[in-house]
């Protein structure tokens, strides 16, 4: 066989291994996500942990580069010679595919939390509702005790490198009851693509390649701890991202500080409450009224800095990293992000 075949037909091999591999969670769970991912997750973010920015979106830039430069070069043989190239193509695409999984992606396929936790799946209106109202109380609570009346939003104290430190202890103290959640050697970062992520609608990413967590510098301070938490959890190895909602919202309501405690508080609150929306306008409005009005100025803070930044392109990339969460193994897709609720309704210790 020419050497020219191998690496795209080593693409082939890889998409149905991965076929085959999804019905072995259990194997996934003990031989990568406890085992080899642990120690390249350790190496990587040890090594590149040092340098206070992203070496992860500088290699993406390279990349890209280097890609712009191919399709540039190629453009008059194209057509000539589109077998090679096409070739060319799916030789580094398979190469490209193999270091995602090995490094990050195989995740994808681990043992969900719903299991490793014994959390059962579903949840009724009534429980949504006692659920919500809980959320409520504390976040009121919380509130009252970091601003001077109710009507003040909160306004967050902490500079973006000092949260990140601080996410440390949040992990530590939700690790003295889940040790799986055990986190260790920091490398979180702002991201240097921070204004397209914007556009896109993210608050921050993992980079598969260099497990180094990217979280967007521009999105509004109130919800810094709970985003960074949350592309934390995709360091320690969870791909699912209602599951990392779920890690991230229990490590900010376990750190001492009020302010971490309001960031996670609130950011579920607003999921409920986006529930509720959906499901029953009346119970909305009911319990909208219920909330203190510095709640609802920080809410409101932060649909006016997303909607300031709304354009076809964070739906043309909704739809595509939709079509990306669905083919790795979350089969409701950007929805899944609010799949957490499953998780902390059915969550058996308090919150």
């Amino acid at each position: 066989m020419k050497t020219k075949y191998i690496l795209p037909l080593f693409l082939i091999i890889q998409i149905l291994f991965l076929k085959v591999i999804a019905f072995f969670p259990e194997f996934i769970e003990y031989y990568y996500s406890n085992g080899l991912y642990l120690f390249s997750s350790k190496i990587l973010r040890i090594s590149l942990g040092i340098f206070p920015f992203s070496i992860g979106d500088l290699l993406y830039g390279i990349l890209i580069f280097f890609i712009l430069k191919w399709f540039w070069n190629k453009r008059k043989s194209w057509k000539t010679n589109w077998k090679n190239n096409s070739l060319t193509i799916l030789s580094y695409l398979s190469v490209v595919y193999f270091s995602f999984h090995l490094l990050w992606g195989l995740n994808y396929y681990r043992e969900p939390l719903f299991e490793k936790m014994n959390i059962q799946k579903d949840y009724s209106d009534a429980q949504l509702l006692d659920f919500t109202q809980k959320l409520i109380l504390k976040t009121n609570a919380i509130h009252s005790q970091i601003t001077p009346n109710d009507s003040l939003k909160v306004v967050f104290p902490y500079t973006q490198d000092t949260v990140y430190k601080m996410n440390v202890i949040s992990y530590h103290n939700l690790a003295q009851k889940h040790t799986f959640f055990e986190f260790k050697h920091l490398s979180s970062k702002p991201s240097i693509i921070s204004l397209p992520l914007t556009y896109m609608g993210f608050g921050g990413y993992l980079n598969p390649f260099t497990n180094e967590s990217q979280v967007n510098y521009k999105i509004p301070m109130v919800h810094f701890p709970f985003v960074s938490a949350h592309e934390m959890a995709h360091q320690l190895g969870y791909g699912s991202e209602s599951e990392c909602n779920f890690i991230g919202f229990l490590a900010s309501v376990k750190n001492e500080n009020l302010y971490f405690k309001y960031a996670g508080y609130s950011y579920a609150l607003r999921y409920c409450l986006g529930n509720w929306q959906m499901r029953d306008e009346k119970v909305f409005k009911k319990l909208l009224k219920t909330i203190h009005p510095g709640i609802i100025k920080n809410y409101q803070e932060s649909d006016a800095f997303w909607k300031s930044y709304q354009s076809p392109i964070e739906t043309a990339f909704h739809v595509f990293y939709d079509r990306f969460l669905k083919i790795n193994q979350q089969q409701d897709g950007i929805d899944s992000y609010s799949k957490f609720l499953n998780l902390l309704i059915n969550y058996k210790e308090e919150i």
